[in-house]
């Protein structure tokens, strides 16, 4: 159990329980785990200098309402289940997080200057993956992660910088869940490391993305008008030495097949 008090633009308190619990199933091996919690987030605090003020001030359409911004409360339960199996472990897990007062930014004007806001709800739903092997023909070991997830907000603006202020019609967003820019539904990690003589090693990492949600659907702007960027795959590799107990040297090449990709197109919320 956990308290906090916080005095800013506004004054509040929470109180938020946390637990959980893993057991493990005898003879089987298998452990389960589950978690219940609440979750308290300060709103963050944003000290400007007078000319970004002026310059606030001189937006059109009203763009220049600073109202309260409230903390971030999320609910978040999750379970997991993890099975050995001759070496190799599967595991199996469940998140999701429920999110009051979804802590999100909006851009000045058409600057790259970004303020706090504070948009109505939040979800996070996902189910993750993850295999490991045991060392294999004493070469080395491969491992996986996918993960499919949601991450979608609902509501109106309710705090931060708005074009105005919260209850305005401007601000009406309405109670249907939209992705935010990070949304991304599927995720996949792959790679292999190789235990090589004389305190070597060698590794390879593929990454591939469904492509995160696309900012500018329908607005036959860009190549790009679907609901979401295209799929993108990346390859990396690392190697290293160790030199006695101390000292280890390595190197690792990031996309090492130079292929490009356009993960982020979002325009920040401002109502």
């Amino acid at each position: 159990m956990r308290f906090s008090s916080y005095h800013a633009g506004l004054n509040e308190s929470a109180t938020y329980p946390r637990i959980g619990a893993t057991v493990e199933i005898p003879r089987l091996h298998w452990v389960l785990r589950g978690f219940y919690g609440h979750f308290f987030q300060p709103a963050p605090l944003e000290t400007v200098s007078s000319s970004v003020l002026d310059y606030a001030g001189g937006l059109q359409s009203g763009e220049n309402t600073f109202a309260p911004l409230p903390s971030e409360r999320d609910e978040e339960h999750q379970f997991g289940i993890q099975i050995p199996v001759k070496g190799w472990f599967l595991d199996v897990a469940n998140v999701k997080d429920r999110v009051n007062n979804f802590l999100d930014h909006s851009n000045l004007g058409e600057s790259n200057m970004y303020f706090p806001i504070a948009v109505d709800g939040a979800l996070v739903l996902a189910w993750e993956l993850t295999l490991r092997s045991p060392q294999l023909a004493h070469i080395g070991q491969f491992h996986l992660t996918y993960s499919n997830q949601i991450a979608e907000q609902r509501g109106n603006i309710i705090g931060g910088f708005t074009s105005s202020l919260p209850g305005d019609p401007a601000c009406t967003l309405g109670f249907d869940y939209s992705p935010v820019d990070h949304d991304q539904r599927n995720s996949l990690n792959t790679g292999f490391t190789t235990v090589l003589p004389l305190h070597t090693w060698f590794s390879t990492d593929v990454y591939y993305g469904s492509g995160f949600h696309n900012g500018l659907a329908g607005a036959n702007v860009g190549p790009y008008n679907g609901n979401y960027l295209p799929v993108h795959t990346t390859f990396d590799a690392s190697a290293g030495h160790s030199l006695g107990e101390r000292w280890k040297l390595s190197a690792s090449v990031i996309n090492a097949t130079n292929h490009r990709v356009l993960l982020d197109n979002s325009i920040a919320e401002c109502c």
